[in-house]
């Protein structure tokens, strides 16, 4: 895994090109730049190992949330809001081959040079414009005939038109006064019309639900919906007033993702496995990459051990110090104290810088994308410091290919 610089000259009309051909639509975050002058290359063997550590870790997770679903007694470790549990005994029609099933596991190399994840992203993982258009215009920058890319964006129209009918209607629902959130729905939008379907794009309560079937709402868009692309967070979701979401969780309508995702969404999933594993389970990949996490109450005497919110999401309210500005970090330890079941303890690892041409040093995330099983592309980011969060740059994944 190396870094390849976007050649300076040729920076400026790359970014412009991001903009407004990958859908960039804010390149900023503050004043931070969040397109990187580089590109991620990884090595066919670095691929082949991330490929098989990928669908290692999503059949795992398939096994435990269908189990979940129908034991939901072990579910009450994870602590999830009391809307959303008390919802989940409607999802006992649910059924994995009518749906999208979407997921993205956030993968570190260490100091150690070994592979980590810090987290899987079940339930609306983003970067799909970032995993598909973005490597393609590097490539393009880069001239370089002996990289190739995993086209993200292809990998999912091809499974939605594998569940939802031909020329069918399909609902983003989406935070829609977040433009950040409407560039990842209006470049899938883009591409499902461009292979025939009607697109609807839409907030998450102008759905309603009839006989377990999704209708939209929407003046002059009013009627039946064959598939459901949602992008809004369960626990914004849940929030909406008058209620009008709970169909999400027992619909027949093809969904991506289905809520169903909120079971290894939240960051307390390691604290079932124990009793997964009692009932035949197997969580040999899980164990093997994610570092010990437990209760905040466990480690109180413990070294080595960050704090992550069980919700959280984009690197937000993670106590790594060495990443916190100003008072960010006794402001989290202070939370953490008044409200220790919203957090998870998690124990500390160090991620392998890579090194820019200037001598500069990276931290890398790399998320690697599974749809319906199948590993499908990646989405990174990189940042000067240790956390991976909303001040860090968006970063094409090349391929390099074997000699």
């Amino acid at each position: 895994m190396r870094l390849v610089a976007i050649p300076k000259e040729k920076y400026k009309d790359y970014r412009l090109d991001l903009m407004f051909k990958a859908y960039k639509w804010d390149p900023q975050f503050l004043d931070n730049n969040t397109i990187a002058k580089y590109a991620l290359v990884i090595t066919e063997e670095e691929d082949k190992e991330l490929v098989e550590l990928t669908e290692k870790l999503e059949q795992e997770t398939k096994a435990t949330e269908e189990f979940l679903n129908k034991n939901l007694k072990f579910a009450k470790p994870l602590a999830l809001p009391k809307k959303i549990y008390t919802e989940l005994k409607n999802m006992s029609n649910y059924d994995a081959s009518k749906h999208i099933r979407l997921t993205r596991y956030d993968f570190h190399f260490t100091r150690e040079n070994k592979w980590v994840i810090s987290e899987v992203n079940s339930d609306v993982p983003g970067g799909f414009a970032e995993a598909s258009i973005m490597p393609q215009i590097a490539m393009e920058v880069l001239d370089a005939e002996n990289y190739y890319f995993k086209n993200f964006g292809e990998a999912l129209i091809k499974e939605i038109t594998k569940k939802v009918s031909p020329k069918g209607t399909i609902m983003l629902v989406h935070c829609t006064c977040f433009s950040d959130d409407r560039q990842v729905m209006q470049f899938l939008g883009d591409k499902l019309e461009g292979n025939g379907f009607n697109v609807i794009y839409a907030a998450a309560d102008h759905l309603r639900f009839k006989d377990k079937e999704a209708y939209s709402i929407l003046s002059g868009n009013a009627g039946k919906v064959d598939g459901i692309i949602r992008f809004t967070p369960l626990e914004w979701l849940i929030e909406i007033k008058p209620k009008h979401w709970q169909g999400y969780f027992d619909t027949v309508t093809p969904s991506c993702n289905h809520p169903i995702a909120i079971f290894a969404q939240t960051k307390r999933f390691p604290l079932v496995w124990d009793v997964l594993e009692k009932n035949g389970l197997s969580l040999e990949t899980w164990r093997k990459l994610l570092p010990e996490t437990l209760e905040v109450n466990a480690v109180k005497n413990k070294e080595g051990y960050i704090y992550k919110p069980a919700c959280g999401r984009v690197g937000e309210k993670i106590s790594i110090k060495e990443a916190c500005v100003d008072d960010e970090y006794e402001r989290i330890i202070t939370d953490v104290k008044k409200h220790p079941k919203k957090y998870l303890a998690q124990k500390k690892f160090f991620s392998k810088t890579i090194a820019g041409e200037a001598g500069e040093k990276y931290h890398v995330c790399l998320g690697s994308y599974c749809i319906n099983g199948k590993a499908s592309g990646y989405y990174a980011r990189i940042s000067e410091l240790p956390r991976i969060d909303s001040n860090a740059a968006d970063i094409p994944v090349l391929i390099e290919r074997s000699k």
